[in-house]
C-alpha cells in the first residue's frame, strides 16, 4: 500500500530529475510505491515537467503578446534556443517575458515593472512598507480567542481576492465547526491568470503578512498544519517566503510547509490545487463536497489566496470596521494589477471600487489611444474604453457581463485587432483546460477554431454559434475555467 506522504512527493521527485523520461518515471515509482502509469500520468499533466533544463519558456499571455512575445520567440529560436511557448508567466509588467531553465526572467521588458503604491501606513497591505516580523497580530489574535477573531473577519466583510469573491468568514466558520480533529489551511500562491501579478509582489515584499495571516487563520479554525502552494515559476517569491518563515519565532506548534507547483494554470482552482498537493493531476472536483468539508487528505481545509490572507493581520490589529471603511463600493482596499498599453505597469492598492481612470493615473497614463480593457484577467473578457469610469468591483462589473476576478487589468489601444486579441485569450483557455469535462474540452476548441476561421476569411457567419457554445460552457463545465472560457470572444 502506498504511503500517503510518498504519494504526495511524486511531482516533487519528478522535478528533481529535471525531465519526464522513462527512467525518471521508473525511479520515482520504485521510491514511492506508485505505479509507473500513475507517475507518468501525473507528471505529463504539468508543463514544467515536460521540457528539458535547457528549455526557454516564452510567455504568450495577452500583455506579452501586445509587447511582442511572438517576435521574441522567433528570435530565440533563430539563435538556436529550445523554446516552449506557454501561458501567462505572471510577469505582465515586464513584458515580453521569458524564463530560462533557472527560472530567471529575461526579455526586453525585464527592467520595467515592479511599480507599486508608495509607502502609506494607512493601507492594509502596503506593498512598499517595512515588513514586520514581530508576530504582534498573531499574539493579539491568540489573546482574543478564535470566536472573536472570526467575528472581526466577519465585521470586516472581507471577500476572497482570488476571483470568486466568497465571504472569508463563512469559510473560516465552516472549517471551525467541523468535528474532525485533523484540519488544514492552504494558501493558494499559484497565481496564473493572464494579466495578474499582485500575489507575486505580496510574496516578494510582504511575506510577513502572508505568514502571519496564515498563522492566525490556523489558530482560529483549529488547524496545526499549513501548506503554501507556490507557483513553480516563482523562484524568488518562494525564497522570500522561506526567509520570512525562518525568522518567524512566534509560530509555536503551527507547522508550515512550502510546496512548488509545476506549471498548470488550472491548479489555481482550489480543488485542482488540492489534487496537485496530493501528487496527482490537477483535475478540478465536483462540488459539493467543498474543501471546507473534505479537502486536503479528505479533511476540512481552509483555502485562501495570497492577497486575501495578507489582509488578516491589519484586520486583527485595527479592527474589522477600519478595514471595511477603506473601500468605496465594497469592503477594504484592493490590489489592482495594470499592464498592456500604459506608461508604468504595476500593482496599485486602491479602494475597492476604484475606476480604470484612477488606476491609469497611478500607472502614468495611457500609451496611445485606449480602445478596450480586460478588468479582471482573461476570465473577465473585454470591455470598451467607454466603461473606464465604472467601479472595478464585484457588483458593477457583473452588471455588464464581466467580473472583477483577480483584478488583472490589461489596457489595449487602437492599434490592436480585437479579433486577434480574442483569439489569444481563447487559445489560452483551450491550452490550459484539464480535458476532464466534454463541454470545456470540445467547446474551447470550437471557439478557437471559429475565431481562426473568421481571421482567415473575414466571414462573420463562422461566428454564428459562438454565443450558444459559450452558454453551454458556462452552464455545464465542472469548474470556473470552462464557465468563463467564452467571455473573451463573446465580449470582443
Amino acid at each position: 500500500m502506498t504511503d500517503v506522504r510518498e504519494r504526495e512527493r511524486v511531482l516533487e521527485l519528478l522535478r528533481e530529475h529535471g525531465e519526464l523520461t522513462d527512467e525518471a518515471v521508473r525511479k520515482v515509482a520504485e521510491r514511492t510505491g506508485v505505479s509507473e502509469a500513475d507517475v507518468w500520468g501525473a507528471g505529463s499533466f504539468y508543463s514544467m515537467l515536460r521540457g528539458s533544463g535547457e528549455t526557454v519558456r516564452v510567455c504568450n499571455g495577452l500583455s506579452c503578446r501586445l509587447a511582442g512575445s511572438d517576435e521574441l520567440a522567433s528570435r530565440l529560436r533563430a539563435e538556436g534556443q529550445e523554446v516552449q511557448e506557454t501561458g501567462c508567466l505572471g510577469q505582465c509588467d515586464r513584458a515580453p517575458a521569458a524564463l530560462n531553465g533557472e527560472l530567471e526572467v529575461f526579455s526586453g521588458g525585464a527592467e520595467r515593472g515592479r511599480a507599486v503604491t508608495p509607502d502609506d501606513v494607512e493601507l492594509p497591505i502596503n506593498l512598499a512598507g517595512r515588513p514586520d516580523d514581530s508576530g504582534s497580530a498573531f499574539a493579539k489574535a491568540r489573546a482574543m480567542g478564535a470566536e472573536a477573531v472570526m467575528d472581526a473577519v466577519e465585521q470586516s466583510q472581507l471577500r476572497g481576492r482570488g476571483g470568486a469573491g466568497f465571504p472569508a468568514h463563512t469559510k473560516w466558520r465552516a472549517v471551525a465547526d467541523r468535528t474532525e480533529p485533523e484540519r488544514y489551511v492552504v494558501c493558494n500562491a499559484d497565481e496564473g491568470e493572464p494579466g495578474t501579478f499582485k500575489d507575486r509582489e505580496v510574496m516578494l515584499r510582504r511575506s510577513d503578512l502572508v505568514l502571519e495571516g496564515l498563522a492566525i487563520a490556523a489558530e482560529a479554525v483549529g488547524a496545526r498544519a499549513v501548506y503554501v502552494y507556490v507557483r513553480g515559476e516563482f523562484r524568488d517569491e518562494r525564497a522570500s517566503f522561506e526567509r520570512e518563515l525562518s525568522r518567524a519565532s512566534y509560530l509555536g506548534d503551527v507547522q508550515v510547509e512550502v510546496v512548488s507547483g509545476h506549471g498548470a494554470y488550472i491548479c489555481g482552482e482550489e480543488t485542482a490545487l488540492l489534487e496537485a498537493l496530493e501528487g496527482r493531476r490537477g483535475m478540478p472536483g465536483m462540488k459539493p463536497p467543498f474543501p471546507t468539508e473534505s479537502g486536503f487528505r479528505a479533511s476540512p481545509t481552509l483555502v485562501h489566496n495570497v492577497e486575501t490572507i495578507a489582509c488578516i493581520p491589519s484586520i486583527i490589529q485595527r479592527g474589522g470596521d477600519w478595514f471595511r471603511g477603506k473601500g468605496r463600493t465594497g469592503s477594504g482596499t484592493k490590489l489592482y494589477c495594470i499592464s498592456g498599453h500604459v506608461a508604468l505597469p504595476g500593482v496599485f492598492e486602491l479602494p475597492l471600487g476604484a475606476t480604470l481612470e484612477e488606476l491609469v493615473e497611478q500607472a502614468g497614463g495611457y500609451d496611445g489611444t485606449p480602445m478596450a480593457f480586460c478588468p479582471g484577467g482573461a476570465s473577465s473578457g473585454f470591455l470598451p474604453i467607454s466603461e473606464s469610469r465604472r467601479p472595478l468591483d464585484f457588483e458593477h462589473l457583473a452588471e455588464v457581463g464581466s467580473m472583477l476576478g483577480s483584478a488583472g487589468v490589461v489596457v489595449l489601444n487602437d492599434t490592436v485587432d480585437m479579433a486577434e486579441a480574442a483569439r489569444w485569450q481563447t487559445a489560452f483557455f483551450e491550452d490550459e483546460g484539464c480535458g476532464q469535462c466534454a463541454p470545456c474540452r470540445i467547446g474551447t476548441r470550437y471557439l478557437r477554431r471559429a475565431v481562426d476561421g473568421y481571421l482567415r476569411t473575414g466571414e462573420p457567419s463562422g461566428l454564428d454559434r459562438v454565443d450558444d457554445v459559450a452558454w453551454e460552457l458556462e452552464e455545464a463545465s465542472i469548474c470556473g475555467l470552462g464557465m468563463v472560457a467564452g467571455k473573451p470572444l463573446t465580449s470582443a
